[in-house]
């Protein structure tokens, strides 16, 4: 029928879904790699404490974490991209398969620390595109009452760098409230539901990594691929 005639498709680029590849990917027999992130350097950080108790939570639900401390990490473009502090975040970022950003709420926005390790992630690294398809839960506490301005933020990045960032979130209001004198988190709706949030993340984890490559495979770039295998090979022969 005229109706699906498609003269547009490059048709050496367009691919039908293989289901059997989205459906049935390998199983990678490690434990799900989680990356933690925190946006504050105060001695008594909620959201690092916060961060903690994810990633005891991540653990008891079979995942491997990893936290990195944002102290000493450089403006970006301040420095070359080779600063060990650097290279570290891009190392663990690379190590993930998942991971969970929090940050508290100043100004009605994400921290400038929480946004500068972000800023530090590329979207590619030479061949490797260390953010695209793995999976992120954004988190956020606040001094006063309950807010999602940085969780939306974060959303908002997270799309950005083609992250499948799952629906549930946390944010903690007046978190200075919510943790007793040894900086563990007191039992509450708010505990319960970071509980939800990694529970949910591993999941997204363990459904998507197997076939994170091929959810990402996009038509335009194999297009794009072809075009400049195309050209190279027609400069050749000039």
């Amino acid at each position: 029928m005229v109706e699906d005639m498609t003269p547009n498709l490059d048709e050496a680029s367009f691919r039908a879904v293989d289901e059997d590849r989205l459906l049935t990917p390998p199983r990678l027999g490690h434990p799900p790699r989680i990356l933690l992130l925190y946006g504050s350097l105060r001695a008594r950080s909620f959201s690092r404490l916060v961060t903690e108790e994810a990633a005891r939570i991540l653990r008891r639900f079979g995942a491997e974490t990893r936290l990195f401390n944002p102290s000493g990490l450089p403006l970006p473009d301040d420095v070359e991209a080779s600063h060990p502090k650097v290279q570290e975040l891009r190392d663990v970022v690379t190590w993930s398969e998942g991971m969970v950003w929090c940050s508290p709420e100043r100004h009605g926005a994400m921290t400038g620390i929480m946004k500068m390790q972000i800023d530090w992630i590329p979207l590619s690294l030479g061949a490797v595109r260390p953010t695209q398809g793995k999976t992120l839960a954004v988190m956020q506490v606040s001094g006063g009452s309950q807010s999602f301005n940085a969780v939306n933020q974060l959303r908002i990045l997270g799309r950005w760098m083609r992250l499948i960032t799952i629906p549930n979130q946390s944010s903690v209001p007046k978190a200075f409230a919510e943790f007793d004198e040894n900086d563990r988190m007191k039992p509450s709706p708010y505990y319960d539901r970071i509980v939800d949030v990694m529970e949910e993340l591993v999941k997204f984890t363990l459904l998507t990594r197997g076939c994170a490559d091929y959810l990402v495979d996009r038509y335009s770039e194999r297009k794009e691929s072809a075009e400049e295998l195309s050209r190279r090979v027609n400069q050749r022969s000039i």
